[in-house]
C-alpha cells in the first residue's frame, strides 16, 4: 500500500515500519563485533530518544513551512520513523538521507519504500549540495558516525580538512573525529534560516581541538541550544560516551544574544538549566555546567591555582608496560642489571593506601614491587656489556614492539622518559563509584619510585620546594590540602566519558584552585 493523508493509516504504517527497523537494526548491531563497530562509528539512535529530539525541534519550527527534511548519516532510520511520527505526510515537502554502509541502506530502503525518502547510498561527505536553495534543507537532524580521529587514514584526514575549510573557512585540529566534519559539512547543505540538531559527543566542549567547532557554533550560525546528558545517563548502551544536543539556525548570530544551556534529565524535563549570553559563553574554555554558573556568579574566585606552585607532568608512557615494566623474578630470570632499572608504582588500583612509604633501598614498600627498564646505551654496546638485556631486547623487536607508536618515535625506541620520583601524585582519571567515593586522589610517595602515565606527577615549584626542604614537616599538611580540595573543583577542571569517568589532563590539574594549601603555606 501506498501511505496515504489519513492520520490513523500513517500512524498505523509507521508503528508497523518502526517495529521492523528495531528487530533489523538489533541484528545488524549482532552482526558486527565491538571492536568493527567502534571503528566505523555506527551506534543507532534510539527511537524514544529520536521521538524527543523531534518534538522539542517541533516547537522552534514555523508552523506554515513544509518540512524539507535531512539526515547526513540515516542509518535504518531513526530519526526519519520520529519525524513520521510527528509530522502529516502532508507536512513533508522532502526528505534526503545519505547512508555509506550499503547493508545498512538497503534495509532502510526497504522499510521506507512507500513514503517521501530518498535515500542515498553514498558518503555524505563526498556529495555536493542541492545548487538551488530552494531544495535546501530547513530541517536537518543527524546522529553522525563517531568515529575517532585515530581511525581515520592520513588521506582522508587531509580531504576532510579541505572539506571544512571549503564549507565553512574552519581549519580542523587532526585530532578531531568524523562527527566534526560532518557538522561543518552539512553547512552548505541548510537553507537559510533553516533548523539543525546534532547528536554528537559532549568532548568537543571540554578539550582543545573542539575550539573551533565551538567557534563555528557562535561566529556562523545562531546557536539556540546545548543539551549535556549526565555522564551516568548513557543514551547508547553500546557506547561510554557522553553525549550532547545541540540545536541551531543557519544564520549569522548577532553579536550578542541568549543561548540556552541545559544539563541532565530530559530534553523536556532538565536537571539544570541556565540562560547565558553568547559574550559569556565565547570566554569559557570549557561549556559545562560548573563554569556556566561560575560565569554568572559576581563573587570574587581565587585566582591562585596550582600551577603557580607546581609543575605537573604525565607520568611515563611506555608504549608497552607489559614489556618495560617488570617483577623482580621476570628481572632474575631475564638477568637485567640494576642499573638499568628504575622502581616504578602500579597502577592505583593496586595502591591500598595514599602514602607510599620506602623500604631500605627507597623502593615503594609494598609486595607488588615493580620496575621499569630504560637504557641509553647503544645497541653494540647493548650486545657486549649486556648480552641478556640485548637478547630480551631482540625479542621486543620480533613481537614488533620496536614498531610502535612511542617506541618508535624515541631516539632509541627502548629509552624511556627521563621523570624524577615525585613527592607528590595524583591519579590520572577514576568514578565517583570507586570505593573512597572520589575520582581523584592526591597521593604522598616518600620512596624514589617514579609513575606510569596513569598518574600526574606534581613537582614543587622553587618557593614551595624552598619551603619543604627548610620544614619537611608540611609535606603531610601539603598533602592533606591537596586532598581537602572539592572534588567538584577537580572534576570542573577536567573532563568526563561516558558511564562518568572523569579524566584530569597536567594542564587541567594545574588550574585547579589552591586556596586551602595557600592557608597552609601562610600558617606554617
Amino acid at each position: 500500500m501506498t501511505l496515504q493523508n489519513l492520520d490513523y493509516e500513517q500512524t498505523c504504517y509507521v508503528a508497523s515500519a518502526e517495529a521492523k527497523r528495531v528487530v533489523q537494526q538489533t541484528q545488524l548491531d549482532a552482526s558486527k563485533n565491538a571492536v568493527e563497530r567502534n571503528r566505523l562509528g555506527q551506534f543507532s539512535t534510539p527511537n524514544a530518544l529520536a521521538i524527543e529530539i523531534l518534538n522539542y525541534s517541533k516547537t522552534l519550527l514555523s508552523s506554515y513551512e513544509k518540512i524539507r527534511f535531512l539526515d547526513p548519516a540515516i542509518g535504518t532510520g531513526s530519526f526519519y520513523s520520529a519525524l513520521l511520527q510527528s509530522f502529516s505526510i502532508e507536512k513533508i515537502e522532502s526528505a534526503v538521507g545519505y547512508e555509506i554502509d550499503r547493508n545498512v541502506a538497503e534495509i532502510a530502503l526497504k522499510l521506507w519504500a512507500n513514503t517521501p525518502l530518498k535515500l542515498n547510498i553514498a558518503d555524505f561527505t563526498e556529495s555536493v549540495a542541492p545548487k538551488n536553495k530552494k531544495l535546501r534543507a530547513n530541517l536537518l537532524i543527524c546522529n553522525p558516525p563517531y568515529v575517532r580521529h585515530h581511525h581515520l587514514s592520513i588521506d582522508r584526514k587531509i580531504s576532510l580538512k579541505k572539506l571544512g575549510m571549503e564549507s565553512t573557512g574552519t581549519q580542523l585540529s587532526g585530532l578531531a573525529g568524523l562527527y566534526c566534519y560532518f557538522l561543518l559539512a552539512a553547512h552548505g547543505w541548510m537553507s537559510r534560516d533553516g533548523l539543525a540538531c546534532w547528536l554528537i559527543p559532549s568532548e568537543f566542549m571540554d578539550v582543545n581541538y573542539g575550539g573551533k567547532v565551538k567557534d563555528y557554533l557562535l561566529d556562523q550560525v545562531t546557536l539556540l541550544r546545548v543539551h549535556r546528558f549526565s555522564p551516568d545517563d548513557l543514551q547508547f548502551a553500546d557506547v561510554l560516551v557522553s553525549t550532547s544536543i545541540i540545536w541551531f539556525r543557519n544564520a549569522h548570530s548577532a553579536s550578542d544574544y541568549s543561548i540556552e544551556f541545559t544539563c541532565g534529565g530530559s530534553i523536556s524535563n532538565p536537571i539544570f538549566s541556565q540562560t547565558v549570553s553568547k559574550k559569556t559563553i565565547q570566554k569559557l574554555s570549557k561549556w559545562n555546567k560548573a563554569s556556566i554558573v561560575g560565569s554568572q556568579e559576581t563573587s570574587i574566585r581565587s585566582k591562585v591555582k596550582l600551577s603557580e606552585l607546581f609543575q605537573i607532568k604525565r607520568g611515563v608512557a611506555t608504549g608497552a608496560n607489559n614489556f618495560f615494566i617488570l617483577t623482580p623474578e621476570q628481572i632474575s630470570q631475564i638477568h637485567i642489571p640494576s642499573e638499568l632499572l628504575t622502581p616504578i608504582l602500579p597502577s592505583p588500583r593496586y595502591l591500598i593506601d595514599t602514602e607510599i612509604f620506602a623500604d631500605e633501598q627507597g623502593n615503594p614498600d609494598f609486595e607488588r614491587k615493580l620496575f621499569l627498564l630504560t637504557c641509553r646505551q647503544q645497541p653494540e654496546e647493548l650486545c657486549t656489556n649486556y648480552p641478556s638485556v640485548w637478547n630480551y631486547l631482540q625479542q621486543g623487536i620480533d613481537a614488533g614492539i620496536s614498531e610502535r607508536y612511542l617506541c618508535k618515535h624515541r631516539a632509541l625506541w627502548y629509552l624511556q622518559e627521563a621523570r624524577n620520583p615525585a613527592k607528590f601524585l595524583c591519579t590520572y582519571m577514576g568514578r565517583h563509584q570507586s570505593k573512597e567515593g572520589k575520582p581523584f586522589r592526591f597521593i604522598l610517595n616518600h620512596s624514589k619510585a617514579i609513575a606510569p602515565n596513569v598518574y600526574l606527577m606534581m613537582y614543587p615549584k622553587e618557593y614551595l620546594a624552598t619551603l619543604l626542604t627548610a620544614k619537611p614537616e608540611l609535606l603531610q599538611s601539603v598533602w592533606k590540602a591537596l586532598n581537602s580540595i572539592p572534588v567538584q573543583n577537580l572534576i570542573d577542571e577536567g573532563r568526563v566519558y561516558g558511564d562518568g569517568l572523569h579524566k584530569l589532563e597536567p594542564r587541567e590539574l594545574a588550574n585547579a584552585p589552591a586556596d586551602s594549601l595557600l592557608k597552609v603555606l601562610e600558617n606554617s
